[in-house]
């Protein structure tokens, strides 16, 4: 059971989330704010595992704001915000911030729960609206590293080395190979990968391994081309 405090001004959201997070038997609200400085306030107080953040909040801090300063506090702590803003400039911020997910409010009761367990995990969460976002920035070629590199870092070592044979066109027999684990262990890593990064296939992955310097990307950022005639995919 994880420990979360909600942090929204709208109550009618915040019960409508405590109705999914008790539905779901995994977490336990342990508190609610309304504001960034009543978060900060909660956060030291009550030390929840997780923290849902919204952005936009009422008074002279907002949910990004609130986000640092909890961190600054309590480094252990693990922030998803929640927002009904998909602008790439809200993303940025707050995975600078140091939030470990980013969702938007219009997302299914499933994928929240979800993007909660895979952080409460030590994970991270795209919502699959903002990785789109993400990867038509890096197919136009101008998207800096430092953002996409902070959402990579959220990966676990040994999920970035196989996100990184990915990207050089290995399949998974050969990755387990390299690695000396079993087959379905990578494949299972594949899954955890593109379920983290909100993409669905190894192509995008590999996209995102480029944008973050993982592997080296050719010119027009485009995927390595599978050796031989076998064909990647993202299950093979």
């Amino acid at each position: 059971m994880h420990d979360i405090l909600l942090v929204d001004d709208h109550k009618i959201m915040r019960d409508g989330l405590k109705a999914i997070l008790k539905q779901s038997g995994d977490f336990r609200v342990v508190g609610e704010a309304g504001t960034a400085a009543a978060a900060i306030e909660a956060a030291a107080r009550l030390n929840p595992h997780l923290i849902l953040m919204d952005i936009s909040l009422p008074g002279g801090l907002n949910g990004i704001e609130a986000t640092m300063e909890i961190l600054r506090r309590k480094p252990d702590a693990r922030v998803v915000v929640l927002s009904m803003y998909d602008d790439e400039a809200s993303v940025i911020q707050a995975i600078r911030s140091g939030a470990r997910a980013f969702l938007l409010k219009k997302v299914s009761d499933s994928d929240l729960l979800d993007a909660l367990r895979a952080v409460a995990n030590g994970g991270s969460y795209l919502s699959p609206q903002v990785s789109e976002r993400l990867l038509n920035r890096i197919q136009r070629g101008n998207i800096e590293s430092g953002p996409a590199a902070s959402i990579l870092e959220t990966l676990t070592p040994r999920e970035q080395q196989v996100m990184r044979l990915i990207a050089e066109g290995q399949s998974s027999k050969e990755i387990a190979t390299t690695l000396n684990l079993g087959l379905q262990t990578i494949r299972s890593y594949r899954k955890t990968l593109m379920k983290k990064l909100g993409v669905s296939n190894a192509a995008s992955l590999t996209q995102i391994a480029f944008a973050c310097g993982l592997s080296r990307a050719p010119e027009s950022l485009e995927p390595p081309r599978p050796r031989g005639r076998r064909v990647l995919r993202a299950g093979n």
